[in-house]
């Protein structure tokens, strides 16, 4: 297959990512699984290896890759745990991101370089309890109070809540449903009235921390202000665009590594005095899942392109979040089935991949988002 994407940057950013996976990740992943533990000092090697700030430009100390080097980078470290994989794709494309594209010059020069290099970790708060893909209708409030906001809520299933050094929070600073009524701020750890709750205990993604983050008349100074005030809503719909590039290369990592595994067990494993491959049931699966993993990466570059050459690519890149996520569940669905009973033990890397995989359909928007964002898209194509 012509590989239009590959050049020998993407070569060198893949072997940098599969060797710092194999070296620092993966003799971790089973103990970091079953004790929920959220390695943060791998996040600050991360941040001295340029997998901190793939997107960020040198000025501000990030590694001024492009987004194929961005998919090729989740994907290598999702081929070996997703969690870690998520975590990374979170502060790139979420908190650090979301500075980069829309937060002012002293804002960019104060963060930027801290979050690029993983000095600090950047969380993103936007789902709250009441209103997880209902942006519109968000619950958290900043009040006016001359030059500060007064923040007064809480946002749910926040990745890095606890150990984040800076949040980018989004705030209704006018009415429910107005797209305008929305507005992000920059808070950091240590703010007065702003703190976190306790780890959730989680399916999956287990060593990639989630939590929920609380403010109680958390005071912010409008300095901390991303935008105009009411810009935030738009702002989110943006990002999410290029979130949905990260969780379908996070998927693709995730079935790749699924997929990866069931191919070895198969060449293996003997019943019948022959290699399980060989029965044309084991055989099919995987030839199966190999052309759904090609399939899905196409989208994805395709989407990646597209977000590096500054053209709308809202259809695209649901397409693809869509469609590798649903391959990543079904990928390690069929992994699971290929290694049999040893699939269910955690003997084998299967069932993690299986765990995992799942949230992928749910996160960055569940699979129906995924297409009613499509549907929206190609109604217009034919009007």
């Amino acid at each position: 297959m012509l590989r239009t994407y590959e050049n020998e940057q993407l070569a060198l950013v893949k072997e940098s990512a599969r060797q710092f996976a194999r070296d620092f990740i993966k003799p971790h992943v089973m103990d970091w699984d079953e004790k929920q533990f959220f390695p943060l000092d791998l996040f600050k090697k991360l941040g001295k290896y340029g997998f901190m700030g793939v997107l960020v430009p040198e000025k501000y100390q990030g590694s001024a890759l492009d987004y194929q080097a961005y998919i090729t980078i989740l994907d290598e470290i999702s081929q070996v745990c997703g969690s870690i994989g998520l975590s990374v794709a979170a502060h790139n494309s979420l908190c650090t991101n979301h500075i980069l594209s829309f937060a002012n010059e002293d804002q960019k020069q104060k963060y930027l370089p801290k979050l690029a290099t993983a000095e600090w970790l950047g969380s993103w708060g936007l789902t709250e309890t009441g209103s997880g893909s209902d942006a519109g209708g968000l619950s958290t409030t900043a009040t006016k109070d001359g030059d500060y906001y007064i923040l007064n809520g809480s946002k749910t299933f926040i990745t890095h809540a606890i150990s984040g050094d800076i949040a980018v929070v989004m705030a209704r600073t006018g009415e429910k449903g107005d797209k305008k009524g929305v507005t992000a701020f920059i808070v950091e750890k240590g703010t007065e009235g702003f703190s976190a709750g306790k780890k959730i205990d989680k399916l999956g993604m287990r060593a990639s921390e989630t939590a929920s983050l609380f403010f109680d008349n958390c005071r912010i100074h409008r300095q901390q202000m991303i935008g105009a005030e009411g810009d935030g809503f738009v702002q989110a719909l943006k990002l999410l665009d290029g979130g949905r590039i990260s969780i379908a290369a996070l998927s693709l990592g995730i079935a790749r590594g699924a997929y990866t595994c069931a191919l070895r067990y198969a060449n293996e494993r003997e019943q019948f005095n022959q290699k399980i491959f060989d029965f044309q049931s084991v055989g099919f699966t995987l030839a199966d899942m190999a052309t759904k993993i090609e399939a899905a990466e196409l989208l994805i570059r395709q989407a990646g392109q597209l977000k590096d050459e500054g053209k709308k690519m809202t259809k695209e890149s649901a397409m693809a979040k869509l469609y590798a996520s649903e391959v990543a569940v079904e990928v390690s669905n069929e992994s699971v089935q290929i290694h049999g009973g040893y699939g269910f033990t955690k003997d084998y890397p299967a069932e993690k991949y299986f765990r995992d995989a799942k949230l992928c359909t749910i996160g960055e928007g569940t699979s129906a988002i995924q297409r009613m964002v499509i549907s929206r898209e190609i109604k217009k194509d034919g009007e």
